[in-house]
C-alpha cells in the first residue's frame, strides 16, 4: 500500500507540474494572443478577466460534482481539457474562437485546481505528514518551463500553434497515462459518504472564512508580482528594460526552491510558524520593494516575496482539508477545497487593478504597501493553520486510509 501512495503522489505531481506548463504558456504569451486575434487594448481586460470568473464558476461546480464522482475522474479528464483548449487558443483565427476557447480553458482550469488539491490534501492526510508544499513546487517547476517555452517561441517568432502543439503532444498522454496512480482518500466510496448527496457534512462559510481571506490576500500579492514587478522596476527604480523582465523570473525560482524545502520546515517548525514567518517575510519583501533605491534592492524585494508567499497557499489548502474532515469527514474535505479555491481567482482578479489604480492615483511605491499590509495580516489568523490534530510531523503514513480505486478503469 505504501508503493500505491508513492505512485499516487508521483503522479499527482507531475499533474501540477503539467498545470504550471500549460498556465505559463497562456499568460506569457498575452501579447502573441492579442497580435493573432487582433484584440483591442479596451476589450482585452474582459478577456483575462473572464478567466478566472469561469475559473471560480468551475471550481463552485466541482464542488457539487465530488459528491457523485471522485476527484480523481474530474481531474483525469479535467486536465486534456485544459490541454486541448490551450491548443485552440493558439489555433483558432477569429475571435468568437478565442473567446470560445478561453471558456472552455477557464471552466476547466476551476476543475482542475480545485480537484487535484483535493487529491493533494488527501494524500497529505493519508502520509500523517505534510506533503502540500512538494506538490505546488512541482507546479512552479512547470511554470518555470512553460515561461522558457514561451520565450523560446516569442524569440523564434514561432506562431502560437506550434508553440502549444508539442507541448500538448507531451502532456496530455503523459497525464491520461499518469492518472492510473491517482489516489483518492479515505472517503469509502462517494456513496456511502455521509451527509447530503453523499458529500459529507456542510461546513459552515464561518469557519472557512479566515483561510478564504489568506488565500485571496496571497493571491493580490502574487498578481501583483506577477503584474507590475517589470514595469515598477523600469518606471519607478529606472532598470533597463531587460533588467526588468529579471525580477519575474527571481520570484518563480525563488517560489520553487521555498516550496522544494517547505515540507521539511511544517514537519520539523509546524504549520503555524512556517505560515507566519512565510508573511513576515513576504511583508518585508513589500516594504524593501516600497522603499527600494534602485533596481538591485528593488530586486531583491521580491526575491523576498517568493520565498515568503510561496508558503502560504498550499499550506491554506491543506488547512482547509483538515478543517473540514474534523467538522464534517473526508468529503467535507473536498467541499471546502473547492470553496477555499474560489477565492484564489478572487485574489488574482483584485489584486492587479488594486495596485494599478492606487499607483496611477497615489503612487506605485505607496500601492505596494497595501499588499503588504494584507499579506500581513495572515500571521493573526495563523493558529487556523494549526496542525496538531493530523499530528503532521510525526514521520508515519497511514496507508489504511487510501482508496486507489479500480485501476486505470475505475477513475
Amino acid at each position: 500500500m505504501t508503493d500505491v501512495l508513492r505512485r499516487g503522489r508521483a503522479s499527482l505531481a507531475f499533474g501540477f507540474f503539467a498545470q504550471g506548463v500549460a498556465f505559463a504558456l497562456l499568460v506569457t504569451r498575452i501579447p502573441a494572443i492579442q497580435d493573432r486575434y487582433g484584440v483591442s487594448d479596451a476589450l482585452l481586460p474582459a478577456f483575462l478577466a473572464a478567466v478566472p470568473v469561469l475559473a471560480g464558476a468551475g471550481s463552485v461546480a466541482t464542488e457539487r460534482l465530488v459528491r457523485r464522482v471522485r476527484p480523481s475522474r474530474v481531474l483525469r479528464w479535467s486536465q486534456p481539457v485544459v490541454l486541448l483548449s490551450l491548443l485552440g487558443v493558439g489555433a483558432g483565427d477569429r475571435v468568437a474562437a478565442l473567446a470560445l476557447a478561453l471558456g472552455v480553458f477557464g471552466l476547466a482550469v476551476g476543475a482542475l485546481d480545485a480537484s487535484m488539491n483535493m487529491l493533494g490534501v488527501s494524500l497529505q492526510r493519508a502520509y500523517g505528514r505534510s506533503i502540500m508544499l512538494g506538490f505546488h513546487a512541482a507546479y512552479s517547476l512547470g511554470g518555470i518551463l512553460g515561461a522558457s517555452l514561451a520565450w523560446a517561441g516569442a524569440h523564434w517568432d514561432l506562431a502560437l500553434w506550434v508553440s502549444y502543439l508539442p507541448v500538448v503532444v507531451v502532456l496530455l498522454p503523459a497525464a491520461l497515462i499518469g492518472s492510473r496512480w491517482y489516489v483518492d482518500g479515505d472517503r469509502g466510496g462517494v456513496a456511502e459518504a455521509p451527509g447530503k448527496d453523499g458529500g459529507g457534512a456542510d461546513v459552515g462559510f464561518r469557519l472557512l472564512l479566515p483561510l478564504c481571506l489568506v488565500m485571496t490576500f496571497a493571491y493580490i500579492g502574487d498578481s501583483t508580482v506577477s503584474n507590475w514587478s517589470a514595469k515598477y522596476l523600469q518606471d519607478v527604480l529606472g532598470s533597463s528594460e531587460q533588467l526588468a523582465t529579471v525580477p519575474y523570473n527571481v520570484y518563480m525560482v525563488t517560489t520553487l526552491v521555498g516550496r522544494a524545502v517547505g515540507d521539511f520546515g511544517v514537519r520539523r517548525f509546524g504549520a503555524v510558524a512556517v505560515v507566519r514567518a512565510g508573511a513576515v517575510v513576504a511583508a518585508v519583501g513589500f516594504a524593501v520593494v516600497a522603499g527600494a533605491p534602485g533596481a538591485w534592492v528593488g530586486m531583491l524585494g521580491f526575491t523576498l516575496l517568493g520565498l515568503g508567499l510561496c508558503v502560504l497557499v498550499p499550506q491554506t489548502f491543506a488547512a482547509a482539508g483538515r478543517l473540514a474532515t474534523d467538522a464534517g469527514g473526508p468529503g467535507a474535505s473536498d467541499a471546502a477545497v473547492a470553496r477555499l479555491n474560489v477565492f484564489n481567482y478572487v485574489g488574482f482578479l483584485i489584486g492587479s487593478p488594486l495596485v494599478g489604480a492606487l499607483g496611477d492615483a497615489w503612487s506605485y511605491r505607496g500601492a505596494m504597501l497595501v499588499p503588504m499590509v494584507l499579506v500581513l495580516v495572515t500571521v493573526f489568523y495563523a493558529r487556523s493553520f494549526d496542525a496538531q490534530p493530523d499530528r503532521y510531523g510525526g514521520g508515519h503514513e497511514r496507508p489504511r486510509t487510501a482508496d486507489v480505486g479500480r485501476g486505470s478503469n475505475g477513475l
